[in-house]
């Protein structure tokens, strides 16, 4: 079935494939501009990877069995790769660490999402960190949507999101962001081109395959959850494909 869904989301795929996003990335202030709102994507990713994981597996004292001993295993594989991967030095970080220290060494503003960090308060809902912050709203409709997901507590909805509009996604995505990264001799670029290389190496060869096994898992038979599974995944590549749109517009 997935592959059904697959062939569904083949337009949308393709015009991510083939965004204006990537050819106007050309010089390094273009850079710093793309890294300075994406990087919220990053970690809204993690946030996504993490409620999977809550919903799959047993986070609580005293553990009990979920029910779901083979999409756990499955989930706790991409997490110990998205959390604790090694960087280009040889030290064990979460992807969105790498990505903050890689946007650091281009010299990209970090206020942003530094901020949205330290201010975020769990005594409110996402939605309403998500609004106070003032972000443009091509990021904060990313966000909210990503936490949509979330609320639904539904672990093949998630699941889908996830895959479908991530993790399947971004060996594309990446390959042709890299077509237009050049070296540079004012900063050091190199951290940068390493992050997406890892995760288009890391998506293609293990958790895209892991992430497509884990869906067929939790849907198995049932229609309902293949329907739902479906038109979130088609919501969540519209949302990137919005996201591309507003950095775009913010590129000069």
């Amino acid at each position: 079935m997935t592959n059904i869904i697959e062939k569904e989301l083949f337009p949308l795929r393709e015009k991510l494939k083939n965004h204006k996003l990537y050819s106007k990335i050309k010089s390094l202030t273009d850079i710093q501009v793309f890294t300075e709102f994406h990087v919220f994507a990053v970690w809204d990713f993690m946030s996504l990877l993490k409620a999977l994981q809550r919903e799959l597996t047993c986070v609580t004292i005293p553990w009990k069995p979920k029910g779901f001993p083979k999409a756990s295993r499955l989930i706790n594989e991409i997490v110990w790769g998205e959390e604790s991967d090694i960087d280009h030095d040889g030290k064990a970080m979460s992807h969105f660490e790498m990505y903050l220290n890689a946007m650091n060494d281009i010299q990209s503003d970090l206020s942003k999402v530094k901020s949205f960090l330290s201010n975020w308060d769990n005594k409110i809902s996402p939605t309403e960190n998500i609004e106070k912050e003032k972000l443009p709203k091509f990021v904060s409709d990313f966000l909210k949507f990503t936490f949509e997901v979330i609320s639904l507590n539904k672990e093949h909805v998630t699941a889908a999101v996830f895959t479908f509009g991530r993790e399947d996604l971004i060996p594309d995505m990446f390959i042709e962001i890299l077509k237009n990264i050049k070296e540079e001799d004012r900063v050091n670029i190199y951290p940068l081109i390493y992050y997406f290389e890892r995760h288009i190496e890391v998506d293609s060869d293990e958790h895209g395959p892991l992430a497509l096994e884990m869906v067929s898992e939790l849907c198995g038979d049932n229609e309902t959850r293949w329907n739902e599974a479906k038109i979130y995944s088609k919501k969540a590549m519209e949302m990137r494909i919005k996201l591309w749109d507003g950095i775009y517009s913010m590129i000069n």
